[in-house]
């Protein structure tokens, strides 16, 4: 015979599982559980994939000055800015360009808004003409260029107040080209063209660096004011003269732009070679010449520097992805970049704004910091000059970024 079973045990259970019934977390749990497995079970029929991380990047998007972060799966900036739903007008500038691909996190991307200039010009008569553009342009010499206008080295382009605002026309900004003069001098025979702003014959020699002899003439007279395309004459009696011309080649003027994105370059003006004349006073003998002194040297074209900016700005002070681009930028060889990367990596992690506790700075832990602090004043956001100064340091003590990358191997410091 069998025993019944008893109810003091099942009671219990049953009464257990009718609470858990009743849970009200039950249904949610169970229903996304559900969820779950059904969509796993459909993403592995459909051979899908997933999207891992590294396909997103953070983006620093500046429009009229103002910053949007964003994460973005963009591959180039020309995507990015359609999923940012940017449009851009026929003038805007956008830096980089639209087609540069976007590899790394931190990439900035500024969006320049075309705003309405009014350029008013003079020609040799002086009869004005005012030309109103759209431009992105940022320097009053790039805006005259964008619309056609070409300027001397010595003309000036300065922004001006609109004098009546309905009467000009002028709807935004107002720049007026004042242009200089043209004096054409023949100093011993030799022909200059000069440009100037100068007001009197005087200034105009002065400026030339032109320094008339004793015996010289000069024609018209010192006080002479300037006119257009006048002519001055310098000329000696008594003495042989003969003038050599020689070119000056442009210098290379290299300058820190915040603007520009930290480890490129960009060539913001084109160069020009300049002219220098050296007038020779001829000794002779039995009309042969046995010697010559010089007695002027004056520069008769000015060379142009070529300007190349050097990116210094940084969004975030913890620099991700390829260094190479700043290591170079800041002189490191290709040989050292291995080493240094090494070494600013375990000081600092690469972060621009690393602070110890006993207050050493940077990329390299400078101590104490106001060193750095004195060499790169934008320290915080100037990565070139930061490698540059630690740069220094290793090349100093360790006479090379390997020597100081053998040393920390060692003593775990340098």
């Amino acid at each position: 015979m069998k025993k019944k079973p008893s109810t003091s045990k099942t009671q219990p259970q049953q009464k257990r599982l009718h609470r858990l019934k009743n849970h009200p977390f039950v249904v949610p749990v169970m229903t996304f559980l559900g969820l779950f497995v059904i969509s796993l079970a459909t993403f592995v029929m459909l051979g899908g994939t997933s999207i891992g991380p590294s396909d997103s990047h953070i983006v620093h998007l500046y429009v009229d000055g103002q910053e949007q972060i964003l994460p973005s799966r963009a591959t180039t900036v020309d995507d990015l800015l359609a999923r940012a739903k940017i449009t851009l007008g026929e003038n805007d500038v956008v830096e980089p360009a639209r087609d540069a691909a976007i590899t790394d996190d931190n990439f900035s991307v500024n969006v320049y808004r075309a705003y309405p200039v009014t350029i008013v010009d003079s020609d040799a008569t002086g009869k004005k003409t005012s030309i109103t553009a759209y431009t992105a342009q940022q320097t009053p010499e790039a805006i005259a260029k964008q619309v056609g206008i070409t300027l001397a080295p010595e003309d000036k382009v300065e922004v001006a107040q609109p004098e009546n605002l309905l009467q000009e026309g002028v709807i935004s900004q107002k720049l007026v080209v004042n242009r200089a003069e043209v004096v054409n001098i023949n100093l011993y025979g030799t022909p200059i063209v000069a440009r100037t702003h100068a007001t009197t014959v005087a200034e105009v020699l002065a400026e030339k660096g032109i320094k008339p002899q004793p015996t010289d003439t000069v024609t018209p007279a010192l006080a002479t004011p300037v006119t257009s395309n006048m002519q001055v004459f310098v000329v000696t009696v008594g003495k042989q003269i003969v003038t050599e011309e020689v070119v000056i080649p442009a210098p290379v003027q290299t300058i820190s732009d915040p603007n520009v994105a930290a480890g490129t370059t960009v060539v913001q003006k084109e160069g020009s070679p300049g002219k220098k004349l050296t007038t020779f006073e001829l000794q002779l003998e039995n009309g042969k010449e046995v010697g010559r002194k010089a007695i002027q040297e004056v520069v008769s074209v000015e060379a142009v520097p070529r300007v190349i900016a050097k990116g210094t700005k940084i969004v975030n002070t913890r620099i991700g992805g390829d260094k190479s681009a700043i290591l170079s930028a800041a002189g490191v060889p290709a040989s050292q970049q291995s080493a240094a990367d090494f070494i600013i990596a375990r000081e600092s992690g690469w972060n621009l704004a690393a602070r110890n506790g006993s207050g050493c700075l940077g990329l390299g832990q400078a101590c104490p910091g106001q060193k750095l602090v004195n060499a790169c004043p934008n320290w915080q956001s100037d990565a070139v000059c930061q490698v540059g100064f630690f740069s220094g340091y290793a090349n100093g003590r360790y006479g090379s970024w390997q020597g100081a990358y053998n040393f920390w191997l060692i003593n775990h410091w340098w």
